[in-house]
């Protein structure tokens, strides 16, 4: 009977032996594993953006341009006829023009601006015109291509003799966008400038056509 107590004890001795050698061989659940050990998995990260390009233009957007440049006259018409003018075939011009932009494209402003030219007898003629631009710029990657159409008035001045009326200027432009303050480019504008008198045998349309080189401001 002793013999058998003492061998049912030394089953349970070695069964708790066992039991606790696989403890110490195999981390318990709880165990903590070293930070430095965890691997970084890459997270995927989707953009809400990706995919999208920006308008280089948006309502609200405003610039500012200088223009110098030189004019030459063109035709003069008469009642109909076209006459001969005693202008020298090269003047001077320039401007200040404000440009507000109501999308992407299509923008709005005014301008105030000079020009001169000296007649074969050495006076001068000066015409100073006042006017509201409407246009649709054309754009590709750096480059911008504004069309537009400016109407107002032009007074002017040679000699003694003044004159206030009508001034119509289409034009067309190319710029480079140098960076996001400043752009560069070349304009041409053709001038419709009319003298409308109470005798219609006496009116003149002066038409005038120009190339100037402008700096544009973004703001």
């Amino acid at each position: 009977m002793r013999k058998a107590g003492a061998f049912f004890l030394w089953l349970l001795l070695m069964g708790g032996t066992v039991i606790f050698a696989q403890e110490e061989e195999a981390p318990g659940i709880e165990e903590e594993i070293p930070e430095e050990e965890i691997p970084e998995e890459e997270i995927p990260i989707e953009s809400d953006w990706s995919g999208f390009m920006p308008s280089l233009y948006s309502n609200g957007d405003q610039t500012f341009t200088i223009t110098l440049g030189i004019i030459f006259p063109t035709l003069f018409i008469q009642n109909g006829s076209m006459i001969t003018h005693n202008i020298n075939p090269v003047g001077g011009t320039g401007s200040l023009a404000y440009t507000y932009f109501l999308g992407s494209h299509v923008f709005v402003g005014g301008e105030i601006g000079i020009m001169f030219d000296a007649t074969l007898r050495k006076n001068t003629l000066f015409i100073i015109p006042i006017g509201l631009r409407a246009g649709y710029q054309f754009l590709f990657k750096r480059f911008e291509f504004p069309v537009s159409l400016l109407i107002g008035f032009a007074p002017q001045r040679y000699l003694e003799l003044g004159y206030f009326g009508l001034f119509v200027k289409p034009s067309a432009s190319a710029f480079f966008r140098f960076n996001p303050d400043w752009s560069f480019g070349i304009n041409t504008a053709w001038w419709w400038v009319p003298q409308w008198t109470p005798d219609k045998t006496k009116n003149v349309d002066g038409n005038f056509i120009d190339i100037t080189l402008s700096a544009r401001y973004h703001f």
